[in-house]
């Protein structure tokens, strides 16, 4: 729209016909092209002159998840909730997918127990969100081990012995007051830890970030699960941005990531726990197709799900390959679930 048109539109001197569905319309052509600020402004205008339509209202909460601005897009989706804009059931799915990505498990668990509490969950919905509430429950638990705790590592201490700290509060809290400190005193202790065949993988993946946020530039030995290798910690990738990962999800988000989102980011949310645990070393020990199936498959039994022959034709892979991909994913899962 143009700006002389705009100003007119904002003094209230012209209106013309039908401009919000225009700029709604502009607005998803904008996130067709991923210039999503433009969709937002776009569809901003849009909701001020009709803010009541749900079409508008979902195509910003949309707009607002893929620019990364979560926090506004749940603010959106809650808002038409309050207000009973859009088919109820619709907006929940949506305001569900925007907590798995925001890891609140504990809100999708209140959540969909107020549903089944005050009967809203239509019957053909009723299973998928009672096995979404069992995975949440148990990601809650999970997430709430992970809560900051005092630990004893004191200012001025010099003398820390990292093998002392056993429980997963207190690596977290020794890791962040390293990252905060001049480390130079503990990189002796942080080197015997990382390559000694003892300790945990993941306060192992917290003190190479340490490493990493200090620009630390010598070579460190790390060993975890069995595997040895030489890093230097400035030239590794960020954990969380590892292109073997981005590569396996993109085979999924082919398969599944429209027809059922919440899945999608359920195993997303797997996959880049068991990243953290073996940073920084890859997850390449399958070919990617058949890893993505066991991905798959794993999140699929956790939900109560038997749907491996599926799986094979929807991944076009052998039967045999997903299931030793699936034993090892397994393995790893008893280690990362153990560890976080």
């Amino acid at each position: 729209m143009k700006k002389r048109d705009r100003k007119k539109l904002n003094d209230k001197v012209i209106l013309f016909p039908d401009l919000e569905k225009r700029l709604l319309e502009k607005g998803l052509e904008k996130m067709q092209q991923k210039r999503f600020r433009e969709a937002i402004e776009h569809l901003e205008e849009a909701i001020r002159l009709d803010p009541e339509n749900s079409d508008i209202h979902i195509g910003l909460v949309l707009a607002y998840f893929e620019w990364g601005s979560l926090q506004k897009a749940k603010e959106i989706a809650a808002d038409m909730l309050q207000k009973g804009i859009g088919e109820y059931i619709q907006i929940i799915d949506l305001y569900l997918m925007i907590l798995v990505q925001l890891h609140q498990y504990d809100e999708i668990v209140t959540t969909i127990e107020i549903l089944l509490e005050e009967k809203e969950i239509p019957t053909e919905k009723y299973e998928s969100f009672t096995r979404m509430l069992e995975f949440s429950r148990r990601m809650a638990k999970e997430k709430s081990e992970m809560e900051y705790e005092e630990a004893a590592v004191e200012e001025g201490d010099t003398d820390i012995d990292l093998f002392a700290f056993k429980t997963q509060q207190e690596q977290m809290n020794v890791a962040a007051q390293l990252a905060e400190r001049n480390i130079q005193s503990y990189i002796d202790e942080i080197k015997t830890y990382l390559h000694s065949k003892e300790g945990s993988p993941f306060f192992k993946t917290m003190l190479l970030n340490v490493l990493i946020e200090h620009a630390y530039d010598k070579e460190v030995i790390v060993e975890k699960l069995g595997r040895t290798l030489s890093v230097i910690p400035t030239q590794l990738p960020p954990v969380h941005m590892l292109p073997e990962i981005e590569s396996l999800l993109c085979v999924l988000s082919s398969r599944i990531e429209h027809e059922d989102p919440i899945l999608f980011e359920n195993i997303k949310s797997l996959i880049s726990r068991h990243s953290f645990i073996l940073y920084p070393f890859q997850l390449d020990m399958h070919e990617e197709k058949a890893l993505a199936a066991a991905y798959h498959t794993l999140i699929a039994e956790y939900l109560g799900l038997n749907i491996e022959e599926d799986l094979v034709f929807l991944y076009e892979v052998k039967m045999e390959e997903m299931k030793e991909a699936l034993r090892e994913l397994k393995q790893l899962e008893e280690i990362s679930s153990s560890d976080f």
